[in-house]
């Protein structure tokens, strides 16, 4: 490669930002090479995070910047991910068969947590990883209804550990496949604390990319559990525009700090209403809120979901929008909001745990 043609390619690829790592490639340590020979610029770029669809927006936008170089003609682009485990909390012992935990909370209920729990882990199997989920909240396990799977029972092969419910493309797993429907969960903090802990760790996950762990709502024994006993690599909180639902979510935000668990982006749901009939637009539960907290706390703000009756009936109907609507503008939210959170997680510290050797002593 010519030092003037080299100069003006990396000079062109460091100035261009890439929309989910807010930074560049080179500072971003993606380009693994950069070769031009005869004419054709060879790139290989290998991110942290899956991009099964990403893939083509990406080499789309860098060779409408490299095409019109005068010496270039033709670009040529190979895109890879290579997912790694990342840290979290200190003393807390990880799962080897996943390597990253990402819990989805909010400060209080029915802002509609567990949809989005769910929808992003489906956008996450769209890119291309391995994702389980996991029904965190004991109290009120939504997940088996939201997934169409509320009748499955899950078996064990050994008689000690589970093997999870295999749906959508999703390993799952939920006390709510061990209850009636009806069936409330009368227990205490500790009780449910174990439950949360034991499907956890005695479920055969395979080989996850992601564990999402639907929270359930607040500040109490379970979220302690969680930051104690589950190594988790980072956090969605979800909320709503109105005030109340704001004051609950900083409890969260502040909860998630003290147990040193990063805060990887606040959803905002239910931020608009449009008309049916007059198509007009309508802030009914507030607007700006999740914003400005976002700006308070320095967290990103990923998206924010409009109130929408054919989401709420597809989570009823047991077809979650990513599935029954993919190509829908709320689902293509969906999408951008898990790359950027899992593009801001690639971006963390790694853990290197498992590459410590392990030392036996004997006599």
């Amino acid at each position: 490669m010519t030092a003037p043609i080299e100069a003006q390619i990396r000079e062109i690829l460091s100035t261009y930002e890439d929309p989910y790592l807010k930074t560049d490639l080179f500072s971003a340590k993606a380009l693994r090479t950069l070769n031009f020979q005869q004419g054709t610029l060879f790139l290989e770029i290998s991110l942290g995070f899956p991009a099964r669809q990403y893939e083509l927006v990406l080499k789309k936008q860098l060779k409408t910047l490299l095409e019109p170089l005068p010496e270039v003609h033709s670009v040529e682009i190979q895109v890879t991910w290579d997912i790694q485990a990342h840290s979290t909390q200190r003393g807390v012992k990880a799962l080897p068969q996943v390597k990253n935990i990402i819990a989805v909370a909010s400060g209080k209920g029915g802002v509609g947590k567990s949809t989005t729990a769910l929808n992003l882990a489906l956008a996450m199997v769209a890119e291309g990883a391995k994702v389980g989920l996991l029904d965190g909240d004991i109290y009120g396990p939504n997940q088996p209804a939201m997934l169409g799977t509320p009748h499955e029972r899950p078996h064990s092969l050994d008689g000690q550990v589970l093997e999870p419910i295999l749906h959508w493309g999703l390993q799952t797993m939920s006390i709510g496949y061990f209850v009636q429907e009806k069936t409330p969960m009368v227990w205490r903090g500790p009780m449910a604390s174990g439950a949360l802990q034991q499907l956890f760790q005695d479920t055969r996950w395979e080989d996850l990319d992601y564990l999402i762990v639907d929270m359930p709502p607040g500040t109490g024994d379970i979220q302690l559990t969680l930051a104690q006993k589950v190594p988790v690599a980072g956090a969605v909180i979800v909320t709503t525009p109105q005030d109340i639902a704001l004051l609950d979510v900083k409890k969260a935000l502040n909860m998630f700090s003290k147990v040193a668990i990063p805060t990887l982006g606040i959803v905002e749901n239910m931020a608009t209403f449009q008309c049916d009939h007059c198509g007009e637009v309508a802030s009914i539960f507030g607007e700006g809120g999740a914003e400005a907290l976002a700006k308070e706390f320095q967290v990103p703000l990923l998206g924010r979901i409009p109130l929408h009756q054919g989401l709420r009936e597809s989570c009823d109907a047991g077809t979650p929008w990513m599935i029954s609507h993919a190509s829908h503008p709320i689902a293509l939210q969906y999408l951008e909001m898990a790359r950027e959170v899992l593009a801001g997680l690639s971006l963390r510290g790694k853990d290197y745990s498992s590459k410590f050797p392990h030392i036996r002593i004997q006599n």
